[in-house]
């Protein structure tokens, strides 16, 4: 009877020893001065211990611990956040926040820290703060989960999504939590679904959840997880394509508002302007003027800046092309070679006139809020400045269309274009339809510089980038034609873009020359051909 009773009293103090034991360990105080003495593989064990308390109070710690700014105190080793004061470290406490006073930075050792921990360290935060009341900061918590599972914060996303109630919160907690069971030693079916799950978020991140996990899967889920990757990466595929040809038609956009205002001059006119690139480039610094004038006088008005711009580059440009018309071109008529220098000659003159102004190097011309950032369309990445500059090329491209087709001006041009003796019996003042004509192509290059700054360097050789390239689309387009150069334009784009990745920017380059030089051999008059001066010349 009485060795039942020792038997008892033993049992009962070893339960409670083992008690005291698991207390003391799960203690997050104790845990962060374990962190103190702990080597990188036991320090990632403590985390997910603390992890697992689901204590809230442990997060501006081990914020702190990733950034370095976590130390042990040599005398008995307690664990502080602390902050620079003097030459001394300002001690606060990991859990209460609160001030433990200070002490020389030689009487403390930093933590170490490696990348392998700092992801632990994101994953557990991620866990813990999955409870927060701030919708935001849990569905930014279950993203930190989703990019970083692990098998120890299952129990806390589990918790988390029975009390979630937001829709998109509870269904990114789901991706979460399937990401997190591949990671545990859930059952077969169970990994099975998450396995669907993680294949249903589609893209990288995806794929690379289930090739991490599939290391340590059971190699019956091993055909699993290979279906799942190859699904995801033929959608991928698909979205790549997508992706490149969006990329094209902005190409495409671009090289239209380049080439819109040669097919003016060169296809309807016959004119060789190897100026033309330095209206593209005064255009842009027109819009850099612009906002520099906002900057200083009225910043309030900086969204509306391009909107400003492109009258005040239209009727710059358009006003120097005028004055090109009137003073070199109109004596060059039907001299080609003669065109062709003049308005090279000229092309360095306008170059140096803006390196002597404004200086040789990149000026900043900023971007309207309304064009800054991107958004997600299905799996392809927009961004909105080369969505408005696609809006803004069809726009200038249909209001141009109209203006040739509908107007009285239009109408002269091209009665002047396909017959001028006739046009000039008829009582058409044929040299100022020309030199009308050659401004109106000269101000569409400018505003394209209005666009083009957008997207690329502000310098006196931004023209140059774009010369060869909008004589490339107007040729293959058809000289004169707009619907040509539309076409021209957007093929020429999407190629290269489709190119690029296969062999290079420059190459691409050259094999799209060469396409043309060969298409050019078979249709001399491009895709779509217009007869007018230029042809029956």
């Amino acid at each position: 009877m009485l060795h039942q009773f020792f038997r008892l009293i033993l049992t009962v103090f070893a339960v409670c020893a083992v008690s005291f034991t698991a207390a003391a360990q799960s203690d997050p105080k104790t845990l962060f001065n374990e962190l103190g003495k702990a080597d990188f593989k036991q320090a990632e064990v403590l985390i997910g211990q603390l992890a697992a308390s689901g204590d809230p109070r442990v997060v501006p710690a081990l914020e702190a611990f990733s950034e370095g700014d976590l130390y042990a105190r040599k005398s008995d080793g307690a664990v502080f956040i602390t902050k620079a004061s003097g030459a001394n470290l300002a001690l606060i406490d990991p859990l209460s926040g609160e001030t433990a006073g200070e002490a020389p930075k030689g009487a403390m050792n930093k933590l170490k820290i490696n990348n392998s921990l700092r992801r632990v360290i994101r994953s557990a935060l991620g866990g813990l703060t999955l409870l927060s009341p701030d919708r935001n900061v849990r569905l930014e918590a279950a993203d930190a989960v989703l990019r970083s599972p692990s098998a120890e914060n299952l129990d806390l996303v589990e918790a988390a999504l029975a009390k979630e109630t937001d829709r998109e919160v509870k269904a990114r907690m789901e991706e979460a939590r399937a990401a997190s069971v591949l990671s545990s030693d859930r059952s077969l079916d169970e990994k099975r679904a998450a396995i669907e799950t993680v294949a249903s978020l589609g893209g990288r991140g995806a794929v690379s959840i289930l090739m991490t996990a599939s290391g340590a899967l059971d190699p019956a889920l091993k055909p699993d997880v290979d279906r799942a990757i190859g699904k995801i990466e033929s959608t991928l595929a698909f979205w790549d394509m997508g992706q490149n040809i969006w990329y094209g038609v902005s190409l495409g956009s671009v090289l239209l508002l380049a080439a819109i205002g040669l097919a003016i001059t060169f296809g309807v006119m016959g004119i060789i302007n190897m100026a033309h690139g330095e209206m593209v480039m005064i255009g842009a610094y027109a819009t850099f003027m612009v906002q520099e004038v906002i900057r200083t006088s009225a910043p309030h008005l900086f969204d509306w800046s391009l909107a400003i711009a492109v009258p005040v580059a239209f009727l710059i440009t358009g006003a120097i092309g005028l004055v090109i018309e009137r003073g070199v071109i109109r004596f060059l008529y039907g001299r080609p070679l003669e065109t062709l220098l003049a308005t090279w000659g000229i092309s360095l003159i306008l170059q140096q006139l803006i390196r002597t102004i404004f200086g040789p190097t990149n000026r900043e011309v900023g971007n309207p809020s309304w064009m800054s950032g991107s958004f997600p369309l299905g799996g392809l990445s927009i961004t909105w400045n080369r969505l408005w500059i696609v809006a803004f090329s069809l726009s200038i491209f249909f209001g141009l269309l109209l203006l040739m087709k509908r107007s009285a001006f239009g109408l002269q041009m091209r009665a002047v274009t396909q017959n001028r003796r006739m046009a000039s019996s008829m009582g058409i003042r044929t040299a100022w339809v020309d030199a009308f004509t050659f401004a109106l192509g000269s101000g569409i290059a400018g505003i394209a510089g209005v666009a083009l700054s957008q997207i690329d360097n502000v310098s006196p050789n931004l023209g140059q980038s774009y010369i060869i390239d909008s004589f490339m689309v107007v040729v293959f387009g058809g000289v004169g034609n707009l619907w040509g150069t539309l076409v021209g334009a957007l093929s020429l784009g999407v190629l290269n873009k489709f190119l690029e990745p296969s062999v290079g920017a420059v190459l691409g380059k050259i094999l799209v020359l060469v396409l043309i030089i060969l298409f050019i051999q078979k249709r001399p008059r491009g895709l779509f051909a217009l007869k007018g001066r230029a042809i029956e010349a």
